[in-house]
């Protein structure tokens, strides 16, 4: 990429979403951290990242309130001009059974991961349709297609997530925005911290790789998927699962 793109990546205070921030900070983009509560990890985060350029902002916002996204895209904007690249990465899972899951869990779920993407793109797009260029990343899992038992609700917002990546994508092709969708295997972040190490092993000895993905892995198919390297490539669900499913 020959100018200084600028990029927002929600959820990255820490796994795929920090991975990938350190990656495009690396890249010298102006980057764009944020997530839910963790205000001082962030900015712990904010000041690591400088050491690659000083193009760097952090916003505590919950991606799931609209006006709390569109007073954070404002700022951005007043600062970079606008949002080249958005990587729609905030997120987060349940474990158990659905029918005794209570209705504030599951609306927590689908407002951060599905109502979160939908904010998020919402906002940023008038920028990109009117500069005719752009890149939206979702980042989403192998369970949106498969679904998985005991994560009912995670997996239908995945679902959703992927739907609306290949909608999006014909929507906004004339335009030359790019959507795609980086649908995740087992990665070895934070998420799949509550796994005991039988559990572990058991997930192993599936994955024909026979170990976890790395955040860094996500964070380079994130990267290129970003770049001009992808300019023909849109409406995608690419798997990243070690042939796992």
């Amino acid at each position: 990429m020959s100018e200084r793109k600028t990029v927002l990546i929600t959820g990255s205070s820490r796994g795929i979403g920090k991975a990938t921030a350190r990656k495009f900070a690396e890249g010298n983009f102006n980057v764009i951290i944020n997530c839910r509560n963790s205000s001082d990890k962030l900015k712990e985060f904010e000041n690591e990242l400088k050491k690659y350029n000083d193009n760097i902002l952090s916003f505590t916002c919950d991606v799931s309130k609209y006006e709390d996204v569109r007073k954070m895209i404002e700022e951005v904007n007043l600062y970079f001009g606008g949002i080249d690249i958005l990587i729609n990465n905030a997120g987060i899972a349940y474990v158990g059974l659905f029918n005794e899951m209570k209705c504030n869990l599951w609306n927590d779920i689908i407002d951060i991961n599905l109502k979160g993407v939908y904010n998020c793109t919402h906002l940023v797009l008038p920028y990109m349709i009117n500069k005719k260029n752009g890149s939206v990343i979702n980042i989403s899992s192998v369970w949106g297609d498969r679904g998985a038992s005991c994560e009912v609700i995670y997996s239908s917002t995945k679902g959703a997530v992927n739907s609306f990546t290949k909608a999006l994508a014909k929507e906004l092709g004339p335009c030359n925005i790019k959507v795609n969708a980086v649908a995740c295997g087992v990665i070895d972040t934070e998420m799949n911290s509550f796994l005991s190490e039988e559990e572990r092993n058991i997930l192993i000895d599936e994955i024909p790789f026979t170990r976890f993905g790395r955040a860094e892995e996500v964070a380079e198919l994130v990267y290129f998927l970003a770049s001009d390297n992808s300019s023909y490539l849109s409406g995608q669900v690419i798997a990243l699962d070690g042939a796992w499913i």
